[in-house]
């Protein structure tokens, strides 16, 4: 399956009346990427960066298809999206862990039945603790070289035979709107991490699936991947959006 992730979530063309300004984005885009998400916090949940519910939804059915599990971690949890699909699938507790003190601070609000800890997930506190982990929308937010440490983190969270989860998008078309959207963000954001300190690591084109399918095994998992039923394929019949499936062997 050809795809790529995308950094805060699955970008859709609008903002909410109740988002955040433009003042308010461009305060966030010249902060550290710890600071920028405790402002935006309050207003991420109205923002185009959220992962929608047309994604949640489709993963958590096909998670159900290979659970149920246990113990279940949302990895950069954000304002707490993934926690619903997490619950849904999940027998036992379900955690999210972010740096963003902003972030955890609206996820609790919002599923207090929920686990928070705040830390860094390129040093990750956890040990065979889960059984099964997501992550959605948060690998741009992670330089190529800081990604191997990430999914080690992962690795040692899992218990023996645990799956590690996240959804992926087919990259568009060169001819397409989406693709030149996407390639101009990227470059306005390293134009602005070489002219400004300090960096805001947003990029939607820096994790391509042949590299982060290497990054997982070098992490020791075995990667298979999934189509996410009901949203559509490409014109070569390949699906739009995949879940990547990476399992920690037995």
């Amino acid at each position: 399956m050809r795809g790529h992730p995308s950094p805060g979530g699955y970008p859709r063309p609008v903002f909410s009346p109740q988002g955040p300004s433009l003042r308010e984005l461009c305060v966030q885009a010249l902060s550290s990427v710890e600071r920028g998400y405790d402002l935006l916090a309050p207003k991420f949940d109205f923002t185009p960066f959220r992962t929608p519910e047309s994604i949640l939804g489709p993963t958590a059915q096909v998670l159900s298809e290979l659970g149920p599990f246990d113990q279940g971690l949302d990895v950069c949890c954000g304002t707490g999206a993934g926690i619903r699909v997490l619950a849904s699938v999940c027998r036992g507790p379900v955690t999210g862990v972010d740096f963003s003190a902003g972030m955890l601070a609206q996820a609790r609000g919002a599923h207090p039945g929920a686990r928070w800890v705040r830390a860094d997930v390129r040093a990750m506190p956890f040990v065979q603790g889960f059984d099964l982990a997501v992550t959605f929308g948060a690998l741009g937010h992670f330089l190529a070289a800081e990604r191997p440490a990430v999914f080690e983190g992962v690795y040692r969270a899992l218990r023996p035979g645990g799956l590690f989860a996240f959804p992926i998008g087919a990259p568009p078309s060169l001819t397409s709107v989406a693709h030149w959207v996407t390639a101009g963000f990227d470059l306005a954001m390293r134009v602005r991490n070489a002219l400004w300190r300090p960096p805001f690591v947003m990029y939607y084109r820096t994790s391509p699936l042949p590299a982060v399918r290497d990054d997982l095994a070098a992490a020791g998992f075995a990667v298979t991947a999934a189509a996410l039923p009901g949203l559509g394929r490409q014109r070569d019949g390949s699906p739009r959006y995949g879940l990547i499936l990476a399992r920690k062997p037995a």
